[in-house]
Order: C-alpha cells, then sequence, then structure tokens
C-alpha cells in the first residue's frame, strides 16, 4: 500500500514539472514568434496553449503584451483587464495593461489602474516609474516627480526611477537632486544608453555647480536640513576655478567635498552615495572613477589617453565596479516635494 501511495505522488509530481515545461514551451514559441515580427501566429499559439491550459495566468499575460507589441490594443486590453481583475494578477499584469493605455493615450483609465495596482503593490518602484512616466506624457510633470519620488522612497533600488526624476530636475534647473539622483542611477545601471545620458546631464550639472556658486547659497539658506547639510560642505568645497573644466577639476571638487562632509554631517545625515565617494576615496579609486564618470564626456581623447596611462589604476577600478553592488539603503531617503 505504501509503494502503491509512493507512486501515485511521484506521478503526480511529475504530471506537474511536465506541465510547467510544457507551459514554458508554449510561451518560448509564441516569444520567437514574436521575435520574427508574426503577432498573429505567436497569439494562436498562445491561444491553443489555454485551450490545454486554461486561465493560465502566464500565457494570458503573454497574449496582451505580444498583442501590444502587435498594435492590438483593442485585444491587449481586452485581456488585459481579464487579467487584472483577478486576484492572482502581478505586478507585471498591471504594467501590460498600462502600456496599452499610455499607447492608446487613454490617461484617464491609465491613471485609475495605477492608483489601483498601488495599493495592492505600494512597494513596486516599477509601478511608480510607469505611473510617473504617464503622467509626464499627460503633461502633469509635477504629479509625475511625486510618483517618482514615492519609488525611490519605496523601492530604493529600482533605477528607473532615479533616472527620470534626475531628468526632471535638471529640466526645473534644480542642480543639487538633478546631481545626486543622477549619480546614483549611473552607479546602479552603469552600462546602458540612459548611462551616457545622465553622464552629460551630470557633467552640465557639475559646470553649473563650478560656475554658479548661488545655486548653492539659495539651497543654505532655504533647503531641507539635509540639503543645507551638503549644500555647506560644498561652498566649503568652492575654490576660484579658471580654465575649462575637467575631470580633475571636478575630482579635487568633489573631494574637498567629501573631507568637509566627513568631519562635520556624514554622521547625522548618513547617505550611501557619499559613503561610496569615500571607500573609492581611501581605496585610491577615486581619480579613475571620476574619470569613469565625467572623462569620455568631456574630451574621448584625453580619456583614453589618461586609461592608457594610468592602466593599473583603471583596471583596478574596473574591477572594483564589476565586483561591488552598489545599493541604497531604504532609510536613507530624505524627503524634499
Amino acid at each position: 500500500m505504501k509503494k502503491i501511495f509512493l507512486l501515485i505522488i511521484l506521478q503526480y509530481t511529475n504530471q506537474l514539472v511536465f506541465a510547467q515545461q510544457t507551459v514554458e514551451a508554449i510561451r518560448k514559441q509564441a516569444m520567437t514568434s514574436a521575435q520574427q515580427q508574426d503577432f498573429t501566429n505567436a497569439i494562436q499559439t498562445l491561444q491553443q496553449g489555454l485551450q490545454q491550459y486554461p486561465d493560465n495566468l502566464d500565457l494570458l499575460k503573454d497574449e496582451a503584451y505580444i498583442a501590444y507589441l502587435g498594435r492590438d490594443y483593442q485585444h491587449s486590453m481586452q485581456v488585459g483587464k481579464t487579467i487584472t481583475e483577478r486576484e492572482d494578477a502581478d505586478v507585471q499584469s498591471y504594467q501590460i495593461l498600462g502600456l496599452t493605455y499610455k499607447a492608446i493615450a487613454d490617461y484617464k483609465e491609465a491613471d485609475k489602474l495605477y492608483k489601483t495596482a498601488l495599493k495592492k503593490f505600494p512597494k513596486s518602484g516599477v509601478l511608480y516609474s510607469e505611473y510617473g512616466d504617464m503622467l509626464a506624457q499627460y503633461d502633469n510633470k509635477h504629479g509625475a516627480v511625486i510618483q517618482w519620488e514615492k519609488g525611490i522612497e519605496a523601492e530604493a533600488n529600482y533605477s528607473s526611477n532615479y533616472y527620470y526624476a534626475a531628468k526632471y530636475y535638471a529640466d526645473e534647473n534644480n542642480i543639487f537632486w538633478s546631481c545626486i539622483y543622477g549619480e546614483i542611477f549611473v552607479n546602479m545601471e552603469s552600462l546602458t544608453k540612459r548611462t551616457e545620458e545622465i553622464k552629460t546631464l551630470l557633467l552640465s550639472n557639475y559646470k553649473n555647480v563650478l560656475s554658479k556658486q548661488s545655486n548653492i547659497e539659495v539651497l543654505k539658506s532655504s533647503g531641507t536640513d539635509f540639503e543645507k547639510a551638503v549644500a555647506a560642505s560644498m561652498s566649503a568645497a568652492m575654490e576660484t576655478e579658471t580654465g575649462d573644466v575637467s575631470p580633475e577639476m571636478i575630482t579635487a571638487f568633489r573631494a574637498r567635498f567629501l573631507l568637509n562632509w566627513s568631519n562635520t554631517n556624514a554622521h547625522a545625515y548618513p547617505y550611501r552615495l557619499f559613503d561610496f565617494h569615500l571607500q573609492l576615496l581611501r581605496d585610491g579609486l577615486f581619480d579613475a572613477y571620476n574619470q569613469w564618470l565625467f572623462g569620455t564626456t568631456i574630451n574621448k581623447n584625453k580619456y583614453d589617453n589618461w586609461v592608457y596611462t594610468h592602466d593599473e589604476e583603471m583596471q583596478n577600478f574596473t574591477q572594483f565596479q564589476h565586483n561591488v553592488l552598489f545599493k541604497m539603503p531604504a532609510e536613507q531617503y530624505y524627503g524634499h516635494n
């Protein structure tokens, strides 16, 4: 009797494994067709799979997403609504329907969708990011940055909220937060096209910082406590600079800031970005880091020459960058909106 029972359990387990593999095979086949722009065949593959596995969430999400890719927004919306009404709807379910609403510019329905989704998933950085993106498309930029800030606070290590917020603050001439969020972003996402975009933005920000001390003085008098503390250390680090802005000039300014910060406000306002800079400074990697951050944007030929003449230093930094994952602690969010 015991052997029969074990055989039944083994058979049942094997069936579950086989079923999961079969679902994955269906999804893979459909995605292969979609990658070849054969959206009709991809949808047919998924619908055939759903006959065998009715109401399978993964197959339904793929159907909604592939319909979206094929610009069959009505189909995508129909399936997406069905999915998001389910108890087991996940973050991705809401994402797909949100993409469809944005594609047809139905911002009213998208707004309701994201609010519902965030009630269910209040810690989802991606939902805040995409909600903010939708509001920005609807020309509600202030509403958008509020969502990106909430996303940073809720899920500190989801990079896209820093990306969007850095660009927003640059447009609003808030160099302070554009610098901070932009640099956090490039350390979280260091090898994408967006990285190069934000590096260019950071260089523009630092040119403004070094040429217009008034930007810092405003924060010293009217910012939040954290902003005032950082601005005071930045102000103390200022020196009269002449000539074109170079990585060396920026590095020297930032090093002076770090020394002042560590002696004054680092304990009262712990912040991972500044601790990371201090770690690089102690390890002799701060010059290489700033060359990586600003050098190619300022002058690619000079950067290449610097790398050639500092080969070991750059190799050590590159190894450090690959081995050390930059993460922001959740408790180090300093509100300012």
